[in-house]
């Protein structure tokens, strides 16, 4: 069976010089992204993104956006979202496109725009920037749920503006961005208020809103300009100015070559070759045999710093692998490379308070958890010349498996750094090695006091292997495992690694993922949502949906 992608392979590359929907403006310490959704500007010309309704190429370029922020601008200490259209901020996600995408493509487009909204909020958990959702006009569905990203939300008081999330009594479906999450686990809504609120479709205005702490502040359109500059301002100083200039992001490219089973993805770092046979991928990262020895260094090298270049080369390719190629059903992942390169990025990247490099480590974390969060199996395979050292080795942690070769004459390099000491936390707050190890906690002092070159009958005893073959067992355990994998029904798979791959701590970020994996998986296929009848099938057309009254 070939591998299947989209029909038009979907970038998520783009620059503020080819926004469409987006306006970025700054003033000051204060930058300001104002939404302005071209209607003939969605990705599938049979939908019209109408009062600043999304899809996709939105959050793409809402992404990027925040990411530029980021790193090319760090004299900005706020950021204001507001909207670009009178009266209206954002009617969230829209319907059309969600209606008539596949039911892959609905869950992976919810759980980017997760991903985007949870940058949001880890932006500001870093220290870097405070976000203000200047709502100018009524916030429904996933436009309410991005206000609830920010650190205030203001309304403006107009007795027409509201928020609300109307997907339960319009759609038959629930907020899918974390919604219901945020307004309980973050702003501590009241549970009988959530279940009111939740259920009008008209929302909720002005002081009532406030009241319920729905919104931070209101302000009447006289004052609608000043109140936005005063809690920008607010907000920006809570943040301590950083100090140097920006650093410009180079476009992440890859070429299409011909692999040695079908095609292959070629960036600089990371390459992606597909099999066609067997519905199977294999991701190889490889750290350069030269890195900077030092901040100055590193600073000096910007955007093309080797570290910065090769992660954001890895979200790429797993938004391709999720987005672009969702019949794979398994992505075997490979590391190669300089082991004193990983050795010297990762201290440098521990020790340093410099912002660049503190950015680089944020984005590190955000793309290993895109990993994590992805509906794929992995297998981590540690043989012949990998190098699954530091930062590389916590893709062999968050692998559901990992199969590594123990023979000598084939030796594969392993060991830990500062990087799996709890540098780069999972959603449930905790490093892999101690997710791994929940049972047995004192392994992770153990391990890390292996130090950063160990070898795979070592690995084994460690617990670090799923399975450590010797040379005459590797390749017939290794096909049989990929075989058998490959064999199972991808909607279990997805359930089963889902469950598993996040225990101990329960955080806002785990309900979130957990909540968009078991709710929003199964109610988008569920008749009183996308049968012929259902609600969200039959929203804005003349039919009336019909539910199936059965309580499940």
């Amino acid at each position: 069976m070939p591998v299947a992608c989209t029909p038009t392979r979907q970038s998520f590359q783009t620059h503020p010089d080819r926004y469409r929907h987006w306006q970025l403006s700054f003033d000051g310490d204060v930058a300001t992204l104002a939404m302005g959704v071209d209607p003939q500007g969605a990705l599938n010309p049979d939908h019209d993104l109408k009062l600043n309704s999304y899809d996709l190429g939105v959050d793409i370029e809402l992404a990027d956006a925040i990411l530029r922020l980021r790193f090319e601008h760090p004299e900005v200490r706020a950021v204001v979202l507001t909207g670009a259209l009178d009266r209206v901020f954002c009617a969230g996600a829209n319907i059309v496109m969600l209606r008539s995408s596949a039911h892959a493509f609905k869950v992976n487009f919810c759980k980017y725009t997760n991903e985007t909204r949870l940058g949001i909020e880890e932006a500001s958990d870093s220290g870097r920037m405070r976000f203000l959702a200047a709502l100018n006009g009524t916030a429904s569905g996933g436009g309410y749920e991005l206000a609830l990203a920010c650190d205030r939300i203001l309304l403006v008081d107009d007795r027409n503006s509201a928020v609300s999330f109307p997907e339960v009594p319009l759609l038959g479906v629930l907020p899918g961005t974390g919604g219901l999450t945020r307004i309980t686990d973050k702003r501590k809504l009241r549970r009988d208020r959530c279940d009111v609120f939740s259920t009008v479709a008209e929302g909720i205005k002005g002081k009532r809103a406030l009241a319920w702490n729905l919104v931070d502040a209101i302000a009447p359109l006289s004052r609608w300009d000043e109140a936005k500059a005063q809690h920008a301002a607010e907000l920006a100083a809570q943040v301590s100015p950083c100090e140097g200039s920006g650093v410009q992001l180079p476009t992440i490219e890859a070429r299409d070559e011909e692999g040695p089973n079908g095609l292959r993805l070629a960036y600089q770092y990371v390459q992606v070759d597909f099999n066609e046979k067997d519905r199977t991928a294999e991701l190889t990262i490889n750290a350069p045999d030269t890195c900077p020895a030092d901040e100055a260094g590193a600073v000096a090298e910007a955007g093309a710093w080797w570290a910065l270049q090769a992660f954001r080369e890895l979200d790429d390719a797993i938004l391709n692998l999720r987005m672009n190629f969702r019949d794979i059903a398994l992505v075997l992942i490979r590391a190669t490379g300089s082991h004193a390169t990983l050795c010297s990025t990762d201290a440098l990247l521990a020790d340093s308070e410099h912002w660049f490099l503190r950015e680089t480590r944020s984005l590190i974390k955000r793309v290993l958890k895109r990993v994590d969060l992805s509906a794929k199996s992995f297998y981590a395979v540690a043989d012949e010349d990998t190098t699954f050292v530091g930062c590389f080795f916590e893709l062999l942690l968050a692998a559901d498996r990992s199969y590594v070769l123990n023979d000598p004459e084939r030796p594969v390099r392993l060991g830990v750094t500062q990087a799996n000491a709890g540098m780069y936390p999972m959603s449930n707050g905790i490093s892999r090695l101690a997710t791994r190890f929940l049972g047995a906690p004192e392994m992770v002092a153990q391990i890390l006091e292996h130090g950063d070159s160990f070898d795979a009958g070592t690995a084994d005893e460690l617990g670090l292997a799923t399975a450590a073959p010797d040379d005459i067992d590797w390749d017939d355990e290794v096909r049989l495992a990929i075989e058998e994998r490959t064999s199972f029904s991808p909607d279990a798979l997805t359930a089963m690694e889902a469950n598993l791959r996040f225990p101990g701590p329960e955080t806002m970020e785990t309900k979130i993922f957990g909540r968009l994996s078991a709710w929003q998986n199964w109610i988008f296929q569920r008749p009183n949502a996308v049968g012929e009848k259902g609600a969200l099938t039959c929203y804005g057309t003349p039919s009336r949906h019909e539910f199936n009254v059965e309580r499940t």
